[in-house]
C-alpha cells in the first residue's frame, strides 16, 4: 500500500471519527506530507473545507513553485471546488483514492495537463459506501443533492 494515499485514508477515518464525511487529502512535495486534512463541513460549519481543501489549507503559505513540484493524494475523486483549488496552485499530479462512489471533475484536470491516476482501492470505496448508506441525508447535502 502507499503510505501517502494510506495517510490519505487515515484523514478520512479522522473525518469519520469526529462525526464528519470520510474523505481525506495529503498534499507531498519531494517525498514528505507538508499538508493534510479531512474534510470538515460537519465538524466546523463549513462550506468550502472538503479534504483537499483542508489539506492546502494545512499546507499553509508555499511558494507557487512548491506547489508546482507536489502530488495531491485524495480518497475520493476532486468535486469542482477542489479541482478549481488544484489548478489554481499548479499541483501537476493527483492521486485518487476511488470514483466508483462519486465522479468529480477527472475530466477537466486531465484536460488542464494535471497527471489524474485512480487507484480503486478498497478502503475508499468501503468508507464512502459505508458512508452513503448510513448517512445519505449528509451525503446528499455535501455533494448538492
Amino acid at each position: 500500500m502507499d503510505p501517502f494515499i494510506q495517510a490519505a485514508i487515515d484523514e478520512a477515518r479522522l473525518g469519520l471519527q469526529e462525526g464528519g464525511i470520510p474523505i481525506g487529502s495529503v498534499i507531498v512535495h519531494k517525498g514528505k506530507i507538508i499538508g493534510r486534512g479531512h474534510n470538515r463541513r460537519v465538524q466546523n460549519g463549513s462550506v468550502v473545507l472538503h479534504g483537499e481543501m483542508d489539506a492546502l489549507e494545512n499546507a499553509g503559505r508555499q511558494k507557487a513553485g512548491v506547489y508546482r513540484e507536489c502530488t495531491l493524494y485524495t480518497t475520493l475523486s476532486p468535486c469542482p471546488m477542489c479541482s478549481g483549488a488544484i489548478l489554481l496552485y499548479g499541483i501537476p499530479r493527483v492521486i485518487v483514492g476511488e470514483n466508483q462512489t462519486f465522479m468529480g471533475e477527472e475530466d477537466l484536470l486531465k484536460g488542464r495537463g494535471v497527471d489524474v491516476s485512480v487507484v480503486q482501492d478498497h478502503q475508499c470505496i468501503q468508507l464512502m459506501e459505508d458512508f452513503i448508506r448510513d448517512a445519505p441525508e449528509l451525503w446528499n447535502e455535501d455533494i448538492g443533492e
